[in-house]
């Protein structure tokens, strides 16, 4: 274990209270808790120490009957911060004693560490999503026209789309199957509009085989998220359809990205949104390139051949809104909240918003 100089520092902490350590604590030694994680020094132990600092001393003051469960506001008072050695002195029962800390690898995940496993959960859940409307598309199209791709254009098509997004070949197979099985149902598309929170409209796309189940539980999550099911046509008429081709923002330059856009006969490119997200996000953001629906192929293909980087699985034909709703920050977490719920459903493959 790497040595570091002892340093002449006082440490202080308020109790109960939990806010993040300071950088520099966060790699308390363990073995200084008794076994605790390195974000809890001190926890329940018989007294809560006000201020404790390195000369032997405590503050004036009552001594309750459990420590703090996390060293929350703990601080250097100090001027040797890249010191990583102290004494501790705790005050247990009245008794002063001392306990010497040395800093230590973190017990416990980090920040960078937890947004990579939180991306990953959202990437995983995006390609079951891809998977499980490609199969759905697959079993649609085996029922209208057959299972042998020769004979049936829909559904080569549709495989060798399967293809270009990386669909594995055994869901592809899977699924090709189970449309020739006499009793799986067709599956049909339905649309479904929904009020949101703010003036928000929802528009979703659903292609199920089991009509009265997707009707129910679509209706279910709408009223247990506050929000309220709209007549047809009442929010559909504000959007159009369109092709959507999603660029990853870290992948290209606005400048080149517009240039290759409109040369392969584009209609516009929308930067992604500006926010306060930190920069580590910032790998997850996407332009968008629009195109005329009956221009999407030949947009994405001049797209292809400029080499940019687009994302395959994203990029599809869309519903835009013609014009967008700006909502209060309230609104806009609550819409978000009810838009994943309404995406964790089997039978929905999309929800669009109109929401800015």
């Amino acid at each position: 274990m790497q040595k570091f100089p002892r340093m002449s520092a006082s440490v202080a902490f308020r109790a109960m209270v939990h806010i993040p350590l300071p950088r520099i604590l966060r790699r308390a030694c363990p073995t200084a808790t008794r076994g605790y994680g390195s974000s809890a020094i001190l926890h329940r132990r018989a007294g809560i120490a006000r201020r404790i600092t390195c000369d032997g001393t405590l503050p004036q003051g009552n001594v309750g009957k459990d420590f703090s469960q996390s060293a929350s506001d703990m601080q250097f008072l100090g001027s040797q911060r890249e010191a990583s050695s102290m004494w501790l002195n705790v005050s247990k029962r009245g008794n002063l004693s001392s306990r010497h800390i040395w800093i230590l690898p973190p017990a416990q995940m980090g920040r960078r560490s937890s947004k990579i496993a939180t991306k990953k959960g959202a990437q995983d859940k995006k390609k079951a999503k891809l998977y499980g409307k490609m199969g759905k598309q697959i079993v649609k199209v085996v029922k209208a026209g057959g299972p042998n791709p020769a004979a049936n254009a829909a559904l080569a098509q549709l495989i060798q789309q399967a293809k270009d997004t990386d669909v594995p070949k055994d869901i592809i197979d899977r699924n090709i199957k189970k449309a020739t099985d006499k009793d799986q149902q067709d599956f049909v598309e339905l649309t479904y509009e929904v009020y949101g929170y703010g003036g928000v409209g929802l528009v979703l796309e659903v292609l199920t085989d089991n009509h009265n189940r997707a009707a129910s539980t679509i209706r279910d999550v709408v009223k247990k998220n506050g929000a309220k099911m709209a007549d047809s046509g009442s929010v559909l008429f504000n959007f159009k359809s369109a092709g959507v081709i999603y660029v990853k923002a870290d992948k290209v330059e606005a400048d080149d990205l517009l240039l290759a856009a409109m040369d392969a006969g584009a209609e516009d490119v929308v930067e992604p949104s500006s926010d306060d997200e930190d920069d580590e996000e910032d790998d997850e953001k996407y332009f968008k390139v629009l195109t005329p629906v009956d221009q999407f192929a030949t947009v994405r293909a001049g797209l292809q051949e400029a080499g940019v980087p687009f994302d395959a699985d994203s990029s599809g034909l869309e519903l835009i809104p013609v014009a967008e709703i700006e909502a209060d920050d309230e609104a806009m977490d609550l819409n978000k909240i009810l838009i994943e719920k309404l995406l964790d459903l089997d039978d929905v493959d999309a929800v669009y918003s109109n929401q800015k």
